[in-house]
Formats: structure tokens, C-alpha cells, sequence
């Protein structure tokens, strides 16, 4: 048994998600099972930290790095609880995986600045901490040879999804909607990956803003409006949505600044809007999705938004019948556990020093070795 942690927090800020795997092997020889998975909700005060410098709230240096080492600790205690529930202590994880929190995902030159990315949660701060070795910052080297960065996840759902009998779309629903587009019989270089468009973070915004939520519980709120149509075209007409893909997007795009705009500019209802945003998700998904094929396609949902039955049933309605939508637990995967699981085979594959990027899915020149290798010294 060879025991490993994975830990994601995506950019809908709902907290740490932390699963326990045992993983052995790499490529099509790799076994993995998932053992344990938690999601921990960040203090308070921490996640006013992290929304004040994604917002650029009086941001300072100071801000960055203290919040850089804060992330840290915070990873570490969530390590520590996962494994004080499991009965084993981190020195006995053969590694941590740590994506870290996006704080900034810039995939294209913009004027004078160059493409870039940043993640924080120091590694050290964890690897001395724990015990134990830590593999971080794994969308860096994507980019470093023309790569967008994201999405960070297809090849780890290639070789755990792969299919000789149909077509298969893993659709993620975080803060942002992605997916990795994996024909039958596909080897790595068939695969398609990107960004869908918002997932969650428009939802939950106006959750918070309207009700003083985190999120939209089963849809209810969606389900309770109307969806105002005029209001969804006018959405899906942003220029992201012709862009031709590999593409990646991000509270950039659809983060306070959106959401302000829809606050600011609307004479509808709370539900009707969150209603919208619903659809909104789910009819740029279908968007994307019937591009793609038009075989036996199992649509594979995984992330929070897997849990929104009013989601989940529009995204039904909308596509073609030659689609079955299912989600992560009909594959023995929690639907929440995804990418915190994926976390832990691309760091299997730098710590064999292999590489785990997609070029197919992010743009790259070539495939390169993902992640920064911090060992407990």
C-alpha cells in the first residue's frame, strides 16, 4: 500500500478538499483507490483574506505573502484531520499533492503582460510541517512552453476513464465548468480539454448576495424561478464562447466584476436570476458538448455542481438523446473528490519524472514533467 493525499481548492473558494488515495504505478499499469475524502471550509477570516486579494481589495505585497503562508497552514491542518480520521499520522503519506488556491490566471498576452498564473500555499511551509515529500505548482510548466495551464486534470481522467465502447465526456462543475473530451479507443493526443464557461461562481455569488448563502442547496432556488432567456443570450454572446478551444477562463472573466454588471443592470427577481445562471451553465456546456460528437456519449459530472438536481435535469433537457448524463459515483468516485484525486496521480507521475500535461488539451508545444518537488529535509 502506498499512501497519498491530494488536496484541491478551486476557484469557487468552498473550501479544501482533501482525499486519501493508495496509488502504485504509473500510465496504464497505474492502480488507484480512492480511501477517505473530506471537504474543510475555510475559517472565516482566511477567506476574507484570499477574497481580498482575488478582488485586489487594497492589495498589497504584505497581503500576498502572509496569505501565501496562511494557505500553507491551513493545507496542513486539513492534511492532519484527514488523517487523524483515517488513524495514521503524514509521515507515513508517501506524498502530498497540493494544487493550491488560484489566486490569478492570466492564459494570454495582455498588452504588456505576459501569460501567467499563480497559485499559493507554500510548499515548504507544508513539506517540514508534514513530514513528508510535497508536489506543487503543477500549471507552470504548461506554460512555460506555450500551454494556457489548464485545464490541469485530462490526463488523469484518460487513464482513469479511458473506454474501448464509447465516447466519454468528464465535465467538472467547480467555480468553472471544464471538460476532457475522450473518444473511444483514444490515445493521449485524441483527447480535447477546456474551459466550458462558468460553473458555480456566478450561481453562488447571487446565492450569497441574495439569501447570505454559499450555495444554491438541490437547486432550490433555481428551480423556484424563471429563466429569462433574453438575459442567458445576451451571456452566452461573450466572445469566450466562440473562441475555438484549447481555451481556459476564470474569476477573470466571471467573478465580482460579472456579477456586479448583472446586480447593477437587471429588474428581475433573485430566483429569476439565479434561475438564469443556472441555465446559463448548463446551456454552455451543452454548447460546447455537441460540438464534440455525435456518437454514444456518456456525459461524466463531477464537482459541486453535480449535486444541483435543477442543474443537472436542464443540462438533460438540453442535450441530444444520444448523450447519457451520469456522475463521478457511478464510477466509485465521489463527484466532490475528482480533482483532488487527480492531484495525486500527476504528482505520482513528477515524482517518476513523467510527463502529465495534455498539448491537445492546453495548447502546449510538447508534453512536459507537471510539478514542483519540495522533500521534507
Amino acid at each position: 500500500m502506498s499512501l497519498a493525499i491530494g488536496l484541491m481548492s478551486g476557484t469557487s473558494l468552498d473550501g479544501i478538499d482533501v482525499a486519501l488515495v493508495d496509488i502504485e504505478g504509473t500510465e496504464q499499469s497505474m492502480r488507484l483507490k480512492l480511501l477517505s475524502f473530506e471537504t474543510y471550509d475555510y475559517p472565516d477570516d482566511l477567506l476574507k483574506q484570499i477574497k481580498e486579494v482575488i478582488e485586489e481589495k487594497d492589495l498589497s505585497l504584505q497581503k500576498v505573502s502572509a496569505l501565501n503562508f496562511a494557505l500553507a497552514y491551513q493545507y496542513v491542518n486539513a492534511v492532519k484531520k484527514l488523517c487523524r480520521a483515517n488513524n495514521i499520522v503524514s509521515e507515513q503519506l508517501a506524498f502530498v499533492a497540493s494544487h493550491g488556491q488560484t489566486i490569478f490566471h492570466q492564459p494570454f498576452k495582455e498588452g504588456a503582460f505576459q501569460p501567467s498564473t499563480l497559485q499559493l500555499g507554500d510548499a515548504s511551509i507544508m513539506a517540514n510541517a508534514l513530514k513528508t515529500t510535497v508536489v506543487s505548482n503543477f500549471r507552470e510548466a504548461d506554460m512555460a512552453v506555450g500551454g494556457q495551464g489548464a485545464p490541469i486534470v485530462p490526463y488523469s481522467e484518460y487513464l482513469l476513464y479511458r473506454s474501448d465502447e464509447k465516447d466519454r465526456i468528464l465535465q467538472n462543475i467547480g467555480g468553472i465548468g471544464n471538460l476532457t473530451f475522450i473518444p473511444k479507443k483514444a490515445k493521449l493526443d485524441d483527447l480535447f480539454a477546456f474551459d466550458t464557461g462558468p460553473g458555480n461562481m456566478v450561481i453562488d455569488s447571487l446565492v450569497t448576495h441574495f439569501y447570505n448563502e454559499s450555495f444554491d442547496r438541490d437547486g432550490m432556488y433555481a428551480a423556484r424561478g424563471t429563466v429569462k432567456n433574453d438575459l442567458v443570450d445576451k451571456w452566452l454572446s461573450l466572445p469566450y464562447f466562440s473562441q475555438p478551444y484549447p481555451k481556459s477562463t476564470g474569476r477573470e472573466l466571471f467573478g465580482k466584476k460579472f456579477i456586479d454588471e448583472i446586480l447593477a443592470d437587471n429588474e428581475f427577481q433573485a430566483d429569476d436570476l439565479i434561475a438564469s445562471a443556472t441555465f446559463f451553465t448548463a446551456k454552455s456546456i451543452a454548447y460546447h458538448a455537441v460540438q464534440l460528437t455525435s456518437n454514444t456519449t456518456e456525459l461524466i459530472i463531477g464537482g459541486g455542481g453535480a449535486h444541483n438536481k435543477t442543474l443537472i435535469n436542464m443540462l438533460k433537457a438540453l442535450l441530444p438523446d444520444y448523450f447519457e448524463v451520469r456522475t463521478q459515483e457511478d464510477f466509485g468516485i465521489s463527484s466532490d473528490a475528482k480533482e483532488a484525486v487527480a492531484m495525486t496521480v500527476l504528482a505520482q507521475h513528477t515524482l517518476a519524472k513523467m510527463p502529465s500535461n495534455v498539448p491537445s488539451a492546453t495548447g502546449a508545444d510538447r508534453a512536459v514533467i507537471l510539478g514542483r518537488i519540495t522533500p521534507y529535509q
